[in-house]
């Protein structure tokens, strides 16, 4: 029979294979916000997408879908139109976001691997909406550069950021201009499993305590730029939203 104190690391334990989904510290809270709020509302298509997704071997990288559900809410909120994605996995989030917008509106999504995209497609294809997505393959930084030298600042509604920790900030310095003056940007992730807040010495993962660095930089720059207004959600796996001011 299991000690409280190994009982206690077992909790522990298992919660932490969910921690890239929540971070509560309750998994059984966590499964009753999905249970009675997420999975009734959630779209077949999303669904669908999300359930295949479960089988890639990669699949710690999908956005969750209480955070799904997240962004296919505030988006209507905020009757956004013109949006992009940096980092797309398989789609999940883009395929929310697709679902959120208006039948003209456009995603500008980008990612270095368009076979994980593809998983997705046919499920956004199904879905009718895989007109609304523009998706580069490549680096994202070179396309950003792109829009900026075209004159296309300030035409962003909505810009999502899943995808290389280490550029975030270099993504932030182009995509403040890209955003438009009241428009919204969401980084994922900057509560990084939990380690924000962890000791140095703590037992991490090795991709947990190599991006950690940089989640906490990006977190301390966001807090001090001026040009934004910010909100730290514990959803997901953290999502900060920055709301562009001037």
């Amino acid at each position: 029979m299991a000690t409280a104190g190994e009982e206690s690391q077992n909790q522990a334990g298992r919660h932490q294979e969910v921690g890239h989904k929540s971070l509560l510290q309750s998994d059984a809270l966590y499964q009753y916000i999905l249970e009675t709020s997420v999975y009734p509302r959630e779209p077949e298509p999303m669904k669908e997408l999300r359930e295949i997704t479960a089988k890639h071997p990669w699949n710690i990288m999908t956005t969750s879908a209480d955070e799904g559900q997240f962004l296919n809410i505030l988006l209507k909120l905020i009757n956004a139109k013109n949006t992009m994605e940096i980092g797309v996995f398989t789609g999940y989030s883009l395929l929310a976001t697709a679902l959120a917008l208006p039948d003209d509106g456009k995603i500008l999504a980008m990612d270095i691997n368009r076979e994980n995209y593809e998983l997705g497609l046919p499920v956004i294809q199904k879905a009718g909406v895989a007109d609304k997505i523009d998706f580069r393959e490549g680096p994202a930084l070179p396309i950003l550069d792109q829009l900026i030298e075209d004159g296309k600042q300030g035409s962003f509604d909505f810009i999502f950021v899943d995808a290389d920790k280490d550029n975030y900030l270099n993504y932030h310095k182009r995509l403040i201009e890209l955003v438009k003056v009241g428009g919204l940007i969401g980084y994922d992730n900057t509560l990084w499993n939990g380690s924000v807040v962890a000791p140095p010495d703590a037992p991490l993962r090795k991709y947990v305590r190599y991006y950690r660095d940089f989640v906490l930089e990006l977190n301390k720059a966001l807090a001090a730029d001026p040009r934004i207004e910010i909100c730290m959600l514990p959803v997901g796996d953290g999502i900060t939203l920055c709301r562009r001011i001037s």
